[in-house]
């Protein structure tokens, strides 16, 4: 069994296209448990019906940082609204995104912060995405105390030394398709050297597409190429990882 931890099935990638289809491959793919991210408006009432419609899919519900100059005090009110929902298992993602500049800096460290004091009000954990800010992400979770609750770290591009710093913090660090690229050196780096315990498995899809099908759309049942791929680098079974990253999950989100 394997947990696809950080997927976007409500894209419009699927939604109007081929959207059963690609769950189906996913189970047939042993991929049994998927959490799907509800990022904006659109995304989040997505994700909402997804949880209503499958049993097997979670949400993690927030507000994205490259859109943060869109979010409200009504939205994160909305949010706090729908996470009472037995099957939101989390806050994100959110975080800072230095790449795209449709955000302002203050205004995404805005935000992030009050994404984190939701999550701590909820005692939800938290979910991170992080583009060229890692600095001022780790130094923003350890003012905003976000230890309290945890996290993790999506889709995890960053240094060993960073990812340790992380973890004592009490987040996990996830991997996603970029474990796969060849000229990958650090996320290959943190699937070698970070145990097993730390480590989530994740696809990103339909963005972050594992070798060898990149450049074509991301789909869950792909989530079992990063988990091949962490069990070359470590030397060790698919089946450990898999079984590693699925309990790993399941007690991390407090689903079963």
């Amino acid at each position: 069994m394997l947990i696809d931890t950080h997927v976007h099935l409500n894209a419009d990638q699927y939604w109007d296209n081929d959207l059963q289809e690609v769950i189906d491959r996913a189970l047939a793919a042993k991929v049994e448990r998927m959490v799907v991210i509800g990022f904006d408006e659109v995304t989040i009432k997505r994700a909402m019906q997804l949880i209503e419609e499958y049993d097997f899919i979670y949400a993690v519900i927030g507000w994205h940082p490259v859109d943060a100059i869109d979010c409200t005090d009504e939205y994160l009110q909305w949010i706090e609204e729908l996470a009472a929902h037995p099957k939101v298992v989390g806050i994100g993602e959110t975080g800072l995104d230095y790449y795209w500049d449709k955000s302002p800096k203050d205004v995404q460290q805005y935000w992030f912060r009050k994404q984190i004091q939701l999550a701590k009000k909820l005692q939800l954990p938290i979910i991170i995405h992080n583009r060229d800010a890692t600095g001022d992400v780790v130094r923003i979770l350890k003012e905003e105390d976000a230890k309290e609750v945890g996290g993790i770290m999506h889709c995890y591009g960053g240094s060993v030394e960073t990812a340790r710093d992380c973890i004592n913090m009490n987040f996990m660090i996830s991997l996603g398709g970029p474990v796969t690229f060849k000229n990958a050196r650090q996320p290959k780096e943190v699937a070698t050297e970070i145990p097993l315990e730390h480590l989530l498995i994740e696809t990103d899809a339909p963005y972050l597409t594992p070798h060898p099908y990149r450049g074509k759309r991301n789909e869950p049942a792909y989530v079992a190429l990063v988990a091949e791929e962490i069990a070359r680098l470590k030397n060790i079974s698919v089946e450990e990882v898999a079984a590693a990253t699925t309990a790993n999950a399941l007690k991390f989100f407090k689903i079963s």
